[in-house]
């Protein structure tokens, strides 16, 4: 099973909505999909859908899946890969009006070379990274949050020294 999740920015991200609604067509993907689609335009033919989720909902639709596709965001794909979800990320781009930049292109290019996901730059790539999805081991995510706090500790430790 897919989740697909868009976020909830005031973009759409069509592209990604119709590229998946066209994998689940063609029967590449076992177990179907749902999408939150967020302030998308496209109307889903082949998949289950609602626009926006509340936490308990969006859990459980995490908890199902196998398989997360979602655009380049930060927290979106941070939170798949902290449940040992399968990701596949694609970047918004302001061309499609779907950000106001490209940041995510980077984040998705960077999040891939550390082999935490799978970066799939256009979504007309959709179903070879799925392919690539299932048939590949990622690392687990390791958070630097503790590692963070005790450099800050030992600077803020090395300032009260100074004075």
């Amino acid at each position: 099973m897919i989740f697909v999740t868009v976020g909830s920015q005031k973009f759409q991200f069509d592209r990604l909505i119709k590229a998946v609604d066209a994998l689940v067509a063609s029967g590449a993907a076992e177990g179907g999909a749902f999408a939150q689609t967020g302030a998308c335009t496209y109307v889903p033919e082949h998949m289950r859908h609602e626009a926006f989720l509340d936490r308990e909902a969006f859990r459980a639709r995490m908890d199902a899946c196998d398989v997360v596709v979602t655009h380049g965001g930060t927290g979106a794909i941070i939170g798949a890969v902290k449940d040992g979800k399968k990701v596949i990320a694609v970047p918004r781009l302001a061309r499609y009006g779907e950000h106001v930049d490209d940041h995510q292109t980077e984040i998705v290019r960077q999040f891939g070379e550390m082999g935490l996901i799978e970066p799939c730059m256009d979504p007309a790539d959709l179903p070879a990274a799925y392919v690539q999805v299932l048939s590949k081991d990622y690392l687990p995510y390791k958070s630097n949050t503790a590692r963070f706090c005790a450099d800050l500790a030992e600077y803020i430790d090395g300032l009260r020294d100074d004075r």
